[in-house]
């Protein structure tokens, strides 16, 4: 049988290149979405993954969702954390409500994710968590306190969670990626994007196929001595 896998913001972007990857490889794949009705459908239509949709920002909604996955899908072995937004500005014009709406949803997801789902894997003696952090949390970025912010505590809750599941046969691990072309980056102004092509050393943007083919090597049984662990796939970008 399968594995179940679980791709919160799994409709588009990055998102939905980790769902088509997976599925590829033979797991079984639901993707979870905010509200994007014509992008849910759209993947399902298209590739068959089931669309589910909650806030993964609300640990109840992610509760009874992540309880309606395992009824109608399976019991949940991968979970990968993708969903984010941005709320950008600098912290003098940034709203309280602009810095907890991104804390609660990006960082406060994983959060709400992995509590939903641990305890299963625990039970079962297997499990893969993927986070998807940032290149941003790992350098900052000007504008960004409230996503640097998120996506950093992304990657310590990753190398904690880590240890507390390293006995249960539950590995967590995380994706930084960099610029990658996906809409959010193309909404970015060419003038500006040249600039930022110019300080990734390999001259390009990435893929999401990349990010996704990353994903699935940390969610397969040949990822299972890897865990706590952050993987950079930024073109060079940044390096540490």
């Amino acid at each position: 049988m399968a594995r179940v896998a679980i791709v919160t913001g799994g409709t588009r972007g990055i998102g939905r290149a980790i769902c088509e990857t997976l599925k590829a490889q033979g797991l079984t794949v639901a993707a979870n979405y905010a509200g994007n009705e014509e992008k849910a459908r759209g993947l399902t239509e298209e590739t068959g993954i089931p669309a589910f949709r909650w806030d993964v920002g609300d640990h109840q909604a992610v509760i009874a969702g992540c309880r309606q996955v395992e009824e109608e899908v399976g019991p949940i072995e991968v979970v990968v954390n993708n969903a984010g937004i941005t709320r950008d500005g600098t912290l003098l014009k940034m709203s309280f409500e602009e810095w907890d709406e991104v804390l609660r949803v990006n960082l406060g997801g994983c959060f709400n994710m992995a509590k939903a789902c641990f305890p299963g894997m625990k039970e079962r003696k297997w499990g893969r968590i993927v986070n998807i952090g940032s290149i941003n949390g790992q350098a900052g970025q000007y504008g960004q306190v409230n996503y640097a912010a998120a996506k950093s505590g992304i990657h310590g809750f990753t190398k904690a969670l880590a240890q507390e599941g390293a006995r249960f046969g539950i590995t967590v691990n995380a994706i930084a990626p960099g610029y990658i072309d996906t809409e959010m980056v193309a909404a970015v102004p060419e003038n500006v994007l040249e600039k930022i092509i110019a300080r990734i050393p390999v001259g390009r943007l990435g893929h999401a196929e990349e990010i996704a083919r990353g994903v699935a090597f940390l969610a397969s049984e040949d990822g299972g001595f890897v865990t706590g662990s952050t993987l950079s796939i930024n073109g060079g970008q940044h390096m540490y």
